[in-house]
C-alpha cells in the first residue's frame, strides 16, 4: 500500500513538473531569441613614434578600452603613412597632427578626405633646440660655430614635417657647413644626453612638449626667418563616415583635449625605467577621472 502512494506522488510531481515547464516555453513567442548585445567594432588608430604622440595616442586607448569597452588597435607609421592611413579608410583616426606648419601640407593634400576635430592640445612649438650652457641663441649664429657642432644638426625620422621645415631652415639661412641627421626620437635625445654629459656643444631638433625640457635646461634657437613659424596646435583627425559608423567613438574623440602639463606628466612617467606607455596611460587616466568624464559626456 505505502509502495503505491509513493508511486503515485512520484507520478503527480513529475506530471506538475512537466506541465509548469511547458506553460512556461509557451509564454515565449514561437521562434524568440534571447537578444545578446552587439559586440562593439575595433577602433584602429595610427600614430607617429614621438613621445609626445606615443603618450597621447595610448591615453586615448586607455579611455576606449577601459571606459568605453571597444578594442583598441594602435599603430605607429611615418608621419606621411599616418595622414594617407586615415585618408584612406584604413583607420579610424589619429590625435597627432601638428598644425598649422608641422603637418600642414599633408593637410593641403587630404583635406577632402578627412575630418578636422580641431585641437585636443593647443601651445605646441618646433625649432632648433640647444642645452642652456651653449652661448649662442640665434640660428643666425650657427655658420659660424659649425665646427663647435660637429657640423651637424641631430633629426629625427625623415617624414617628419619638423624635418621638412628643418631642410628648409638649412637652405634659407644657409646652413653650408651643416649636415641634418636622420634618427629617430629615441636617437636624437640620446645623442642630446650623451652632449650634455660631457658639456659639448649640440643642436637637435626639438619640439614642446617633450620630457627632455623636464629633465635638462634646454632653450630653443631664435629664428629670425620664422620658418618654423610661431605655436602650434596638436589636432584630432578622423576618417569621414566615423561620425555614423561610431558616434560614440567619434564623440570622444571630439571632445578630446588636454594641456601641455598633461602629456608632459606621462612623458616623464614613460621614462621611468620598465615604464610600459599604456600602463603608464591607465595611470594618468585613474589619476585624472574628473577631466575624463568630461570628455565622455
Amino acid at each position: 500500500m505505502r509502495k503505491s502512494i509513493f508511486i503515485f506522488l512520484l507520478i503527480f510531481v513529475l506530471s506538475f513538473s512537466l506541465l509548469v515547464i511547458g506553460c512556461a516555453k509557451k509564454e515565449e513567442p514561437k521562434g524568440a531569441e534571447v537578444p545578446k548585445d552587439e559586440p562593439k567594432k575595433t577602433v584602429e588608430l595610427s600614430y607617429v613614434e614621438w613621445d609626445s604622440e606615443v603618450a597621447s595616442t595610448n591615453v586615448v586607448k586607455a579611455v576606449l578600452q577601459e571606459k568605453m569597452g571597444y578594442e583598441v588597435e594602435i599603430t605607429p607609421v611615418g608621419a606621411a603613412a599616418m595622414w594617407q592611413a586615415v585618408a584612406s579608410n584604413d583607420v579610424d583616426g589619429m590625435v597627432a597632427a601638428w598644425l598649422p606648419t608641422t603637418h600642414g601640407h599633408y593637410l593641403e593634400e587630404v583635406k577632402d578626405k578627412v575630418v578636422d576635430l580641431g585641437p585636443n592640445l593647443k601651445g605646441t612649438k618646433i625649432g632648433l633646440v640647444v642645452p642652456d650652457y651653449v652661448t649662442i641663441d640665434s640660428i643666425e649664429e650657427l655658420n659660424a660655430n659649425a665646427d663647435k657642432f660637429n657640423g651637424k644638426i641631430i633629426g629625427i625620422d625623415p617624414g617628419a614635417g619638423l624635418m621638412s621645415a628643418t631642410e628648409k631652415v638649412i637652405e634659407e639661412y644657409g646652413l653650408t657647413n651643416f649636415e641634418l641627421v636622420e634618427g629617430s626620437g629615441a636617437t636624437m635625445t640620446a645623442a642630446l644626453a650623451d652632449a650634455i654629459k660631457n658639456k659639448e656643444w649640440v643642436v637637435v631638433t626639438g619640439w614642446t612638449p617633450h620630457w627632455k625640457f623636464a629633465r635638462w635646461d634646454l632653450k630653443y634657437l631664435k629664428d629670425p626667418k620664422n620658418i618654423y613659424g610661431g605655436e602650434e596646435n596638436i589636432n584630432t583627425i578622423v576618417r569621414k563616415g566615423l561620425k555614423e559608423d561610431m558616434p560614440e567613438v567619434y564623440n570622444f574623440l571630439d571632445k578630446f583635449n588636454w594641456t601641455p602639463e598633461d602629456m608632459a606628466q606621462v612623458m616623464v612617467w614613460n621614462q621611468e625605467e620598465g615604464a610600459d606607455p599604456y600602463e603608464t596611460a591607465k595611470r594618468w587616466v585613474k589619476e585624472n577621472e574628473d577631466k575624463v568624464s568630461k570628455w565622455l559626456e
